[in-house]
């Protein structure tokens, strides 16, 4: 028995369901493969396109799997007057990704988020969680260094 179908039968038969069983495959699994979308399309009776139609809806959800460090860039009130756009600017030139996506090597995935609630520390980045406060643009290769063992990594 596949794990989908383990995930399909912890809820109810039915198409409010959806929503909740992406959830858990995605906690499972770290992303929705489009196997997945398809056994979910079959084991639901829901069309594959209705499915991405729904989990595309939502930013939660992502079709390739994760990075292995999460880095997510501030910009919140406090970090972006602080320059946190600056950070997010050299972490998408340093990392060669924009948000919201993961290096070619799946070390690392870029998020930008509103606010992590360090407003004190701004401009604040966080990678697998642990913040680092008062980043400068200077810093990123620094920051980075610790997670992928290079300094930095590449420049344009």
């Amino acid at each position: 028995m596949s794990r989908i179908r383990d995930i399909f039968k912890r809820h109810p038969a039915n198409r409010g369901s959806l929503i909740p069983i992406l959830q858990d495959v995605q906690d499972d699994f770290g992303y929705l493969s489009e196997e997945a979308v398809e056994e979910l399309s079959q084991l639901m009776g829901i069309s594959t396109n209705e499915i991405y139609g729904v989990a595309t809806f939502y930013t939660q959800f992502r079709f390739s799997p994760p990075g292995r460090h999460r880095i997510q860039s501030c910009l919140g009130t406090a970090c972006h007057v602080r320059g946190g756009q600056n950070i997010l600017n050299e972490l998408e030139q340093r990392l060669g990704i924009t948000a919201g996506q993961t290096t070619a090597d799946g070390q690392f995935d870029l998020e930008r988020v509103a606010c992590l609630g360090c407003c004190a520390l701004a401009p604040v980045v966080a990678v697998d969680g642990k913040v680092h406060a008062q980043v400068t643009a200077k810093k990123i290769p620094s920051v980075l260094s610790q997670y992928s063992g290079k300094e930095g990594t590449k420049k344009a």
